[in-house]
């Protein structure tokens, strides 16, 4: 037998009454600080219980993980805000006021950067890279080719001295009686500077290291005063913005190369293969992530977003769109059918 008109206003009145109390509470809840602190930490308790028991594998596939990290780092345009905000924060950077404020010393001290230029040195890598650099023979030909220039342009200057006196003349004339015989000397230059230069660095190989590291520690030291602006003097705004736009072209293509891809599902699947099996609280405090940082977290944000949106009318509205439909479903009159 059907509802009759009477118990169906009957089920209306109830519903809108019990809704509207509903509601009340909820926005109570939320917005009495006591209240939402006692939210705040049942449901962070309660989320870390469950997390306790549920591992990583078990909530998501590495699949999906994959998917997600090619959408956000492959597949999203990096066009239009993102670079144009990126530049305009570097800009704001590079003209800081701290950046004249504050001296080289205060940002790392001399102790410091003797313990990581000293690290770095010990490294094998920085080793071999200066072994790479001392035996490849494109540093003898940069050398060969920096002393055969510097020749030229001594014999291009002195034929075009300016000026009068024995000397000038003497040298203009040098010059032009070196000049036909010019590839001759390139030559001999060329001989003898690669021999001279792989002299100098096989000799050198071994003190290398010390002689950059000392090197380094001197350049600190010399302008550990000095504000960390002065890096404006090498470095301009318009250096910056290039920067940032080459950047940008460079990871448009690289994200979509074969290489990328393959490390970046490389670099999931080895986070499943080490936490895939680990529960998601043990995970969240691997990553440093506690109880007290999360409820701390929702304390700092959620009663100044909360009571935005109850100020501009908006939390009711959210709050009642969430929970009108179950009021009005025959799920609840059914469930109140038996009570009347």
């Amino acid at each position: 037998m059907g509802e009759t008109n009477d118990e169906r206003f009957g089920h209306v009145d109830l519903a809108l009454r019990v809704l509207d109390a509903h509601v009340a509470f909820t926005k109570d809840q939320l917005l009495q600080p006591a209240g939402f602190r006692e939210l705040v930490v049942d449901e962070v308790d309660g989320l870390l219980a469950e997390a306790q028991e549920l591992t990583l594998a078990e909530a998501v596939t590495r699949d999906q993980i994959k998917d997600v990290a090619h959408k956000y780092a492959v597949q999203i345009p990096v066009e239009g805000a993102i670079p144009e905000l990126v530049g305009e924060i570097a800009a704001r950077l590079y003209n800081h006021r701290a950046q004249d404020e504050i001296p080289v010393g205060d940002v790392v001290d001399n102790r410091r950067f003797d313990e990581l230029v000293s690290a770095v040195a010990d490294m094998e890598v920085a080793h071999r890279l200066v072994r790479l650099v001392l035996n490849s023979p494109v540093t003898v030909d940069a050398c060969v080719e920096a002393v055969q220039r510097a020749v030229v342009t001594a014999v291009d200057e002195g034929r075009h001295a300016d000026g009068g006196g024995l000397a000038q003349s003497l040298r203009g004339a040098l010059a032009r009686l070196a000049e036909p015989a010019l590839p001759a000397i390139e030559n001999g230059v060329g001989r003898l500077t690669r021999t001279g230069a792989r002299f100098v660095l096989r000799g050198n190989r071994n003190d290398a290291d010390d002689v950059l590291l000392d090197a380094a520690r001197e350049t600190w030291r010399k302008h550990t005063g000095d504000a960390v602006g002065s890096f404006r003097d090498l470095v301009s705004a318009n250096d910056v913005e290039d920067a940032v736009v080459l950047t940008f072209e460079f990871w448009r293509t690289f994200r979509d190369t074969d290489y990328f891809h393959a490390l970046l599902d490389e670099g999931i699947d080895h986070v499943f293969d080490k936490y895939g099996d680990t529960p998601l609280a043990e995970l969240l405090a691997e990553l440093g992530i506690g109880r007290e940082d999360m409820i701390e977290e929702a304390l700092r944000f959620g009663p100044s977003v909360l009571g935005t949106l109850d100020e501009r009318g908006y939390l009711d509205t959210v709050v009642r769109r969430r929970l009108a439909p179950f009021y009005a479903s025959d799920a609840f009159r059914a469930a109140v059918a038996d009570t009347r």
